[in-house]
């Protein structure tokens, strides 16, 4: 998948955003016809991964009674199963804003509400009341926003119980299994023969969520997201024997754990090597990691035997960089921006920054600059629309699009380093306020 990108200066950008501020647009229903073109278009690659699905309860939701559906993200196709379950039941989904550049009308006919990753946006809140309660839509929410890295959850929102809570409609949990493992985001887009399968379960009623507490439904949605997709293919013995598997993997295991260097691994074929020490693993057909051994068993010598445990190693290494102030990003990056939905626009170079202090930008004749507490995550991606691994910040009137000019990995680093720093600077406050 493409996006369309054009050459500008920063001060043209913001000129524009001046002077072409777009109007917000009110969420519109999708009538029948998109429906079932959405269903239509969904069905190639369905059919491909032999696609199965279970309804769970859902008996219970009326056939024209609105629910909000919360989904776990893994990948593409689970728009495509979002199509398929609901189908014909009118929805909108909440949809990332970059997804409409260049295809504004389209996204807004097929029911696609547009809101900016990771940013407090009270507009979306008032749109996704306005789809329930004036278009009497259902509405898809994928709390974690971003795709996992590792195959597990993704940390969420803290606010989604209160979404709930003001809406007052029934929930509806969607697990997609399979999803993942046909297509992780570290693998190029390239996709393995997985078979996807997906449970469409009735979670709460309207009347449970009248008498929940927002903590207890809080609690509800954590459990909910609590999801291993690795331990899942072992256990359910998938077979992956894509010969290019571990390709990418250096993506999410960046770092070595037997000699610590940084962005020294490479994932080729199905091994994960590190050009620093040596060391190597293989990814086995079953999503585990086998430890390369000559002179000594796995046993003896591998460090991990799982992707998720040592991607919580990473976090953990971040997190005591951080806490001993070692932590420090300072790198290149080539720079795009986002202030309306006909282009992505490329505005040049400049260096980014990332420490205690927060988000920072430098680029030609413009600074930016955002706090470690305006959001518990940041907006990193590998290879975003097929032009390279990037972090994106922002705010509700523009974003920028960084794509780092180095050679070895590090915006999962970055991203676990911005959920970290959050969760301290979040304790902080909360041990002051006592």
């Amino acid at each position: 998948m493409k996006i369309k990108v054009i050459e500008k200066s920063y001060n043209e950008v913001m000129a524009q955003r001046e002077k072409h501020k777009e109007k917000h647009k009110k969420p519109k229903k999708p009538n029948i016809f998109f429906r079932t073109l959405m269903k239509l278009v969904a069905a190639p690659d369905l059919k491909n991964t032999k696609f199965t699905s279970e309804k769970i309860g859902m008996e219970r939701l009326g056939k024209g009674e609105c629910a909000l559906y919360l989904m776990n993200h893994s990948s593409f196709i689970d728009l495509e199963i979002v199509a398929e379950l609901l189908y014909p039941r009118p929805f909108n989904i909440i949809t990332t804003s970059d997804g409409f550049i260049g295809k504004n009308w389209l996204m807004r006919q097929i029911g696609c509400i547009p809101t900016n990753k990771f940013v407090t946006d009270m507009t979306l809140v008032r749109d996704i009341i306005y789809a329930v309660r004036k278009k009497k839509s259902s509405v898809v929410l994928f709390p974690e926003a971003g795709y996992s890295f590792d195959g597990t959850s993704t940390t969420l929102p803290d606010n989604t119980a209160g979404l709930v809570k003001m809406l007052g409609i029934p929930v509806v949990m969607i697990h997609a299994y399979g999803a993942f493992s046909r297509d992780p985001l570290y693998n190029n887009l390239r996709k393995r023969a997985v078979h996807v399968h997906a449970t469409e379960r009735y979670t709460l009623s309207a009347e449970d969520v009248k008498n929940m507490s927002t903590e207890e439904i809080n609690e509800i949605i954590k459990k909910e997201f609590t999801f291993d997709n690795f331990e899942w293919q072992n256990e359910h013995h998938i077979k992956i024997d894509e010969p290019f598997r571990a390709e990418g993997l250096n993506r999410v295991l960046y770092k070595c754990p037997h000699c610590l260097a940084e962005g020294k691994m490479k994932g080729d074929g199905i091994e994960l090597r590190c050009k620093e020490c040596g060391e190597t693993y293989i990814l086995n057909e079953y999503g585990h990691l086998e430890y390369k051994s000559e002179g000594g068993t796995s046993e003896e010598r591998g460090k991990f035997s799982r992707i998720p445990d040592w991607y919580l190693w990473e976090r953990d290494s971040v997190r005591e960089e951080l806490l001993s102030g070692k932590y420090s990003v300072d790198i290149p990056v080539d720079i795009c921006m986002t202030v309306d939905t006909k282009h992505l626009y490329h505005i040049g170079e400049g260096r980014f920054f990332h420490g205690p202090y927060g988000f920072r930008i430098e680029g030609d004749s413009f600074t930016y600059e955002q706090k470690p507490k305006a959001s518990y995550t940041v907006n990193s991606d590998f290879n975003w629309y097929e032009i390279g691994d990037l972090i994106s910040i922002g705010n509700n009137t523009h974003l920028f699009y960084c794509f780092p000019k180095v050679d070895y990995d590090i915006v999962a680093k970055i991203r676990l380093a911005a959920e970290e720093l959050y969760k301290i600077e979040k304790a902080k406050k909360q041990e002051v306020s006592k």
